[in-house]
């Protein structure tokens, strides 16, 4: 191995020089679908069991609530639908529904470089939820998020390089017409980004104009259809083992539409779901294998992300605690499962009780996405922004995740060991007749790009270099960059004749 030293002149203009250089993405130091899997709660016998049982439960409990069209297409496949209304299901089916499920999806953006690949270990965060308010940071307040908001979370994530994709975060609860939110809801999160967005729908009805909406957006049905760059997050069931008969139907227009599905099983440890983490595991593994049955039963091979949303409860109360350790514990034994059978899948994870972006909003949100990632799971939902509970949506705290998930992602792409890596030469350079540092090798320059990342708003400063800065303040420095990324134009928004015609057929409640 050639080393070189560099000598005292010019050492700091190259260091410079190395650091503001841009390098290709394959370079980078953390990045989309870099591949984790390290961490793993569950053995080897619990996976089994845990799998066992969810056989156990679709065939013996089975679910209930099942629309008409899917008892008959269920059925159809091999369920079996028993007296007391309640559809079962074989083992013989589950098994080889799960045979011969897609093992690999590709989530598309509408920017190709934006797209997700959808597999293995793979691991990619994003936002998500349904939050009902906003976090004032100014005034420690919150209040009722607003399609603006929306839009605007969807343009902050778009500039920010470790959220990979935008799944509706917010209500616009300033829209009271359901069918008008939904389709108002496709229209904020299209112009606000070109990654890959999710979002729901209230009603069938409502999924078939947002797939008009989104035929204007894509160019043609055709287009769209080539490269589906919204999938929709659907709560095919209500726990415990339940099918939501509405949206089921949803579910269906959009497997029709060539839309991708994340089934979400949302049960509450405690409440709607076991209070055992390895129960919630079960009930929620059985809820999806029943709902990944469903989909293939509709149309074979049409990509589904098995989504285990189990969430859990601080049980001396009843609320939900999704910043607890037991949530990162029950996010990554899921992602475990998501291996155990090769789908792709998600859960939530990045979920803080706390109401503010504080300390403890940190230990929250990087407990859960560490773990989340270090498991390998594909697609971490609500990773950045989330607080009280999932009650609330801050978009200092989305600007701060990113920093936050750049540094789990670093920690999920782990320590490569290669001869260079080792560094046997640059030790005996150094050592032997060197400078007794490694302050300026070529190795160090180099890695100082591709292994290290460095926190865009987080302060490294010594406290005397701090206190001559003026002391600056996390959230203030958040909210500056919120303001300059919101005061330039999206880099998502429409070409004016395709705003003009989705305006002329659908009411948008965005000004132009």
């Amino acid at each position: 191995m050639n080393i070189s030293l560099s000598r005292r002149s010019g050492g700091r203009s190259a260091r410079r020089a190395a650091r503001s250089a841009p390098l290709a993405d394959h370079l980078r130091p953390v990045r989309a679908g870099l591949s984790g899997g390290q961490f793993a709660p569950l053995d080897q016998h619990g996976m089994d069991r845990i799998h066992q049982a969810a056989l156990d439960a679709l065939a013996e409990i089975g679910l209930s609530n099942a629309p008409a069209s899917g008892i008959k297409a269920m059925t159809a496949a091999g369920a079996e639908l028993g007296e007391d209304g309640r559809l079962r299901f074989p083992r013989a089916l589950v098994e080889d529904t799960i045979a011969r499920a897609n093992r690999a999806i590709t989530l598309c953006g509408r920017d190709p470089k934006h797209d997700l690949i959808l597999s293995g270990t793979r691991v990619h965060y994003g936002t998500a939820g349904a939050a009902v308010h906003v976090v004032d940071t100014e005034t420690g307040t919150y209040r009722d998020s607003t399609l603006q908001d929306l839009h605007d979370a969807a343009r902050i994530a778009d500039t920010l390089d470790n959220i990979h994709f935008v799944q509706r975060p917010m209500v616009a609860r300033d829209i009271i017409d359901n069918r008008e939110m939904d389709l108002n809801t496709v229209y904020a999160c299209c112009a606000g980004t070109t990654k890959h967005i999710g979002t729901s729908f209230t009603e069938a009805a409502f999924a078939r104009d947002a797939l008009r909406l989104l035929h204007h957006i894509a160019g043609s049905e055709k287009a769209w259809r080539d490269r589906p760059f919204v999938s929709n997050s659907n709560c095919f069931v209500v726990p415990p083992m339940k099918f939501a008969t509405e949206s089921c139907e949803v579910m269906e227009v959009c497997i029709e539409g060539g839309m991708p599905v994340l089934l979400l099983s949302a049960g509450q440890a405690g409440a709607t779901a076991p209070a055992s983490i390895a129960g919630a595991i079960v009930q929620a593994v059985a809820e999806c294998l029943a709902g990944l049955v469903y989909v293939n039963a509709v149309k074979p091979g049409h990509p589904a992300i098995f989504g285990t949303w189990p969430f859990v409860s601080d049980l001396r109360t009843g609320a939900m605690s999704g910043g607890s350790g037991e949530q990162a514990l029950l996010t990554a034994g899921c992602a475990q499962m998501h291996r155990y059978y090769d789908l792709p899948g998600g859960a939530a994870a990045g979920i803080a009780d706390a109401k503010l972006p504080d300390m403890q909003a940190g230990w929250e949100q990087m407990c859960s996405n560490l773990l989340a990632g270090a498991s390998g799971l594909n697609m971490v939902y609500e990773a950045a922004g989330m607080h009280a509970s999932l009650l609330g949506f801050c978009l200092e705290s989305l600007i701060l995740g990113d920093d936050l998930i750049g540094q789990a992602l670093r920690c999920v792409r782990g320590i490569e060991v290669t001869e260079d890596s080792v560094s046997l030469d640059v030790i005996r350079a150094t050592c032997i007749g060197g400078p007794g540092h490694y302050l300026g090798t070529d190795q160090t320059l180099s890695l100082m790009q591709t292994d290290y990342i460095y926190p865009a708003l987080g302060d490294r400063s010594s406290p005397k270099e701090w206190v001559e800065r003026g002391q600056p303040d996390l959230i203030a420095a958040a909210t500056a960059r919120k303001r300059a990324i919101l005061g330039t134009p999206s880099a998502a928004r429409f070409d004016p004749v395709t705003d003009r015609a989705i305006r002329d057929a659908f009411t948008i409640h965005l000004p132009a």
